[in-house]
């Protein structure tokens, strides 16, 4: 049977199927302040929730000289939360690819030294946990595999909620693919070899994209910091500058004014620098 009828016909059939479902799960990084899935913080996500927090007491301060106006700007930490959650994501996302390429390397090892694809997957926790460590994102999933294993849970079942639960194209497009190849009887060691291949060009591409934009995204992070860096410097250097505009209404409509242009501009920004893979 033909591996490449495999690859394509699955991949096809897989971005067809995740079409709509992409639609309404939307791109990891965040594309404004009003459209956003709010998702209940986890542990990861607290040092991001205490940045916010901060940002927002000194936002108060710089633009009103008040702290007690965090209260009304606490709002803005629920859509900053979600911004840095979804390029957490992204971010694990990516690496759980690569570790997940070199884990399918592990498995076409074992299957060509005579192992069946069950006790490869099992003989891959060995390696990955050499090479990444027992608390890598590829290990914990393979624990999932090996305990899956011993319930006698089969390993397409295994895999496809693999790649339900890291959310990675590669891997769900690889379950579909090893679902297809397994029933048909084909030559797994082949498929496997293909599928390694495909997913190694994609994930260079990916590494790649992300040190590219690195640099775009270093520049973007001092576009939004120095207009507060200088309000802050002139504050400092000279003290009552600033004063007609706090405490006052018309000073206060300016700096609300102002407030809202630099968000405005941070959520431009933002959006410039984004780019989905």
């Amino acid at each position: 049977m033909n591996t490449g009828k495999w690859l394509t016909g699955a991949g096809l059939s897989h971005e067809k199927a995740k079409s709509k479902k992409k639609e309404k799960e939307g791109s990891f990084i965040w594309k404004s302040f009003k459209n956003f899935d709010f998702h209940m913080p986890v542990r990861e996500d607290l040092p991001h929730i205490f940045l916010g927090l901060g940002i927002v007491l000194a936002l108060s301060w710089l633009f009103y000289r008040n702290v007690m106006v965090a209260v009304l700007l606490l709002p803005l930490v629920i859509p900053f939360h979600e911004k840095m959650r979804r390029e957490r994501i992204l971010r694990e996302n990516h690496e759980i690819g690569r570790q997940f390429r070199d884990a399918l390397i592990s498995v076409s090892t074992s299957q060509k030294a005579g192992y069946s694809i069950e006790n490869s997957f099992v003989s891959a926790y060995g390696d990955m946990t050499r090479l990444y460590g027992e608390q890598s994102p590829i290990c914990r999933e393979l624990r999932r595999i090996e305990k899956g294993l011993r319930n006698n849970i089969v390993i397409e079942k295994l895999l496809a909620d693999m790649g339900e639960r890291t959310m990675n194209k590669h891997i769900e497009e690889f379950a579909s693919v090893f679902a297809v190849a397994k029933k048909s009887g084909g030559n797994m060691t082949a498929m496997l070899e293909a599928t390694v291949s495909q997913i190694g060009n994609r994930t260079e591409v990916e590494r790649e994209i992300d040190i590219i934009t690195s640099a775009g995204k270093m520049e973007a992070r001092i576009m939004e910091v120095i207009p507060m860096a200088i309000l802050f410097y002139v504050s400092i250097s000279n003290p009552g500058f600033f004063d007609p505009l706090y405490h006052n209404l018309f000073g206060i409509a300016v700096m609300t004014a102002c407030l809202g242009v630099y968000i405005t501009g941070y959520v431009w920004i933002e959006k410039i620098i984004q780019l989905d893979i």
